[in-house]
């Protein structure tokens, strides 16, 4: 199974690195051709802003939107997780979103890299406590229906699932565990 990581900024090898471990054949997207090619994507963590206008730029945006519509699955981590957003809530928008997951997210509302923090989260469905890496994280603000919470930290929900996609406000390529890869994988493969 071919999963896709977008490759335009951020945390694409790690990504790469986590889906191989997790049983899946990780192919960099940087073009239409490529986000057909795949059966699945992840949006990395990096700066949603900047991903957002490389999206724009290398008229990604309409492909991928198009490819989820279709229901293709869809991994998105921090900045990922921002361009899924159907909402995103305080002054700072991203233009140039997906906006297929129904959420409303905050941008960096963790705080600032150096309020960068891990800690353990407990998963639905995961054996024992996951360790979260958030940096410059969004929060989830809301979920709409058909959202499912899968983790939460202090009351506020941090990975979320809806259908075939997933959206993480960590960074779960910052670790070597791979569960929530092994858990995207299982997704994809229904």
């Amino acid at each position: 199974m071919k999963v896709g990581v977008l490759a335009l900024q951020g945390d694409v090898r790690e990504h790469a690195l986590a889906l191989d471990r997790a049983g899946a054949t990780p192919v960099p997207v940087k073009t239409d051709d490529a986000v057909a090619a795949v059966d699945a994507l992840v949006l990395p963590g990096g700066e949603s802003t900047t991903i957002g206008k490389l999206l724009d730029r290398f008229r990604l945006l309409e492909p991928v939107r198009a490819r989820v519509e279709e229901g293709m699955p869809v991994l998105g981590t921090c900045a990922g997780l921002i361009l899924m957003a159907r909402e995103v809530v305080g002054r700072e928008d991203t233009p140039h979103r997906l906006g297929c997951l129904d959420v409303a997210v905050r941008r960096n509302a963790y705080g600032r890299q150096i309020a960068s923090f891990e800690t353990e989260v407990e998963v639905a469905g995961l054996d024992r406590p996951f360790r979260a890496v958030f940096i410059r994280a969004p929060e989830i603000e809301r979920v709409g229906e058909g959202v499912e919470v899968l983790a939460e930290v202090s009351g506020s929900p941090v990975l979320v699932r809806s259908g075939p996609l997933l959206g993480a406000a960590f960074h779960p390529e910052m670790t070597t565990d791979t569960r929530v890869h092994e858990l995207f994988v299982t997704m994809i493969r229904g």
